[in-house]
């Protein structure tokens, strides 16, 4: 007795484990390794761009300072020759209109006053640069740093690193890319004595350098600050694109090692799936193959011999249940037929028997209005077997699509007349026929519309509420003509409204059933109306009660000619 039980692997199964030991393991070694050596090259490279452009931003302060200080000596040189003040003024005004973002150019007597002037340009956010007369005064310049500002970063337009140029204080006076929330947490990471003259790198994250460079002449201090945009842009995108090439080459790899056991497991399981269907009744299931040059002959041979046995079983399988469908139609025509004989036939039999019975009795007297009465029932009830036989009669003719019809030019208003006389109307129901006696003459069966008509003014009258109209209205519609057999009742819910043209069918069931009928009018008229290529639909609501819409086709000259011919 074996101490482990050993379950055999399905194919896939096997398939998922050697290409994980054999792939996935050796490709995530190599995508660890390649992405951190990435990493380190990138971040090496973020930290020499950063130093670079720290650089690049002080030579560009150093260029703007000593060209600026350059241009105001020589104008102190020049203010030697002009002995008069006014002159002076004079000088300094036409230079100052020529010196590009300078917003102001003074003398000034005394150090303490250009320091006054640099320290309220320092408050306005302006530079301030003065140099020393012979005389002892000072000439002080007053230049806009956002001007200065477009010159200083207008190399570095493209670059989406944030660059701050902050005063001694830590005031800043200029920027490129600034984002205040940025700037706060650079300026708290700052180290707070700062080295001099060259560029230092500083901050607690390691993919986002951050780089100053601290100057004496001017007193400021440059910040270069590498955002996690630019980071996620070089770092973690480089990253992303890594893993997505390892998982590619990963798939690649899986498709091709995969492709002959994946047509030959799918293959496989559609030979399992169609014995499975075929065991649990699912006769109509066909296999079918992916047949490549990669599927093996002895599947394809199975799986035909399969489906030859599956369709033979399948086409016995619905012969039989064709044979079961047509036994329980019949098995149920037969229940209605004999329910129908025992309801409809019973009644009129048994009053013929008892008024004959009663005629043929010799002892007793019977007057001449009573024995009238009694034969005016037998003949009504006479009237009434002959329509339930020849209704039944018919039925074949229509399912069999065996009808006859005379095909003729009918003239309507002569059909609904007779048909009027024709209906049985115990209850006197008014009954109004709106058809115009020049109504145009339809194509039909004059005897087969009459016996259409008395169906359904008659199913009109039974299902009619006490004291209303039955009401018969006509209308030509599309170039055909339409006729509307109506009567007030309660709503017929669309579901039961269907099934009313199918055999035996009532609006009472045979447990509360109100009103004489076969069920069969209906499905008769259908029938009728079909043979003479016209049709009929039944509508119902709360505004017309029940309404019957017949639609003939009208009657061709020709069958007009004959009409009038006749």
């Amino acid at each position: 007795m074996s101490i482990f039980k050993f379950n055999r692997l399905k194919i896939v199964e096997q398939i998922a484990i050697v290409f994980f030991f054999a792939v996935l393991i050796p490709m995530s070694v190599s995508a660890f390794i390649i992405n951190n050596v990435n990493q380190q090259s990138i971040r090496y490279q973020l930290r020499e761009s950063a130093v670079l452009i720290t650089n690049i931003v002080s030579d560009e302060i150093d260029f703007f300072a000593d060209t600026i200080t350059g241009n105001l000596e020589q104008i102190a040189f020049s203010l030697k020759y002009f002995k008069s003040p006014a002159n002076r003024i004079k000088y300094l005004k036409d230079v100052q209109e020529s010196m590009q973002n300078c917003e102001e150019l003074v003398i000034v007597d005394s150090q303490e006053q250009a320091d006054k002037i640099r320290d309220n340009n320092k408050s306005n956010n302006k530079a301030t640069i003065a140099v020393a007369l012979n005389n002892g005064e000072f000439l002080v310049a007053t230049y806009s740093l956002v001007d200065l500002q477009d010159e200083l970063f207008s190399s570095l337009q493209d670059d989406s690193r944030q660059i701050y140029v902050l005063t001694d204080d830590y005031k800043l006076i200029a920027s490129h890319n600034f984002s205040e929330e940025d700037f706060n947490k650079t300026i708290s990471l700052l180290p707070k004595s700062l080295k001099v003259g060259k560029p230092v790198i500083f901050g607690d994250t390691k993919n986002q350098p951050l780089v100053y460079v601290a100057k004496d002449n001017p007193k400021i201090t440059i910040i270069v600050n590498t955002t996690e945009a630019i980071t996620d842009r070089t770092i973690y995108k480089g990253r992303l694109k890594i893993i997505l090439s390892i998982i590619m080459a990963t798939l690649v790899i899986l498709f091709v090692t995969a492709l002959y056991t994946f047509y030959l497991y799918i293959n496989i399981r559609q030979l399992f799936k169609g014995i499975i269907a075929l065991s649990k009744g699912n006769y109509e299931r066909q296999i079918r193959l992916l047949v490549t040059a990669f599927t093996p002959h002895e599947i394809v041979f199975l799986a035909h011999e399969f489906n030859k046995m599956a369709s033979e079983i399948y086409k016995s399988y619905k012969q039989l249940k064709k044979n079961n469908k047509e036994l329980k139609q019949l098995n149920e025509f037969r229940s209605n037929l004999i329910d129908t004989v025992s309801h409809e036939l019973r009644t009129p039999l048994t009053s013929i028997q008892g008024y004959t019975s009663r005629l043929m009795r010799n002892d007793i007297t019977i007057d001449d209005e009573t024995r009238q009465k009694s034969l005016r029932i037998i003949k009504e009830q006479s009237d009434r077997l002959k329509r339930l036989i020849e209704d039944l009669l018919t039925i074949p003719d229509i399912e069999g699509m065996r009808l006859r019809t005379d095909m003729e030019s009918v003239y309507l208003p002569e059909v609904f007349e007779t048909s009027r006389l024709l209906v049985k109307n115990k209850d006197n129901k008014e009954i109004i026929i709106n058809v115009a006696e020049d109504f145009p003459n339809v194509s039909g069966d004059k005897t087969r519309l009459e016996q259409v008509f008395v169906n359904l003014i008659e199913n009109a009258v039974k299902y009619a509420k006490p004291e209303t109209k039955i009401v018969v209205d006509s209308a030509i519609i599309d170039n055909k003509a339409k006729i509307y057999v109506k009567n007030e009742c309660e709503v017929i819910p669309p579901k039961q409204l269907k099934r009313l043209f199918e055999k035996f069918v009532r609006l009472d069931d045979n447990t509360t059933r109100t009103t004489r009928g076969t069920g069969l009018g209906l499905f008769i008229v259908k029938g009728l109306i079909e043979a003479m290529n016209g049709t009929i639909e039944l509508h119902s609501d709360k505004e017309i009660g029940f309404c019957a819409e017949v639609t003939l086709n009208f009657a061709s000259s020709d069958e007009v000619k004959n009409a009038e011919g006749n």
